[in-house]
């Protein structure tokens, strides 16, 4: 991925895995990268395991 990461602010927040997908969606959409948003989810739903998703989630996304 060669575009900038939006920042997303996931430390202090509930640690959720759906609720940490829609913060990143969030940061993805303010930054105009729409078009990851689904290739993200898409990833995220295939982990096979919390930290797996949050690595991609990572790929995607500061967090921070």
């Amino acid at each position: 991925m060669t575009t900038k990461k939006p920042k997303a602010k996931v430390i202090g927040q509930d640690g959720n895995v759906f609720n940490l997908i829609a913060i990143c969606t969030k940061a993805l959409k303010k930054a105009g990268q729409n078009e990851a948003v689904k290739e993200m989810q898409n990833k995220v739903f295939q982990s096979d395991s919390y930290h797996s998703a949050i690595a991609v989630m990572s790929e995607y996304c500061e967090l921070y």
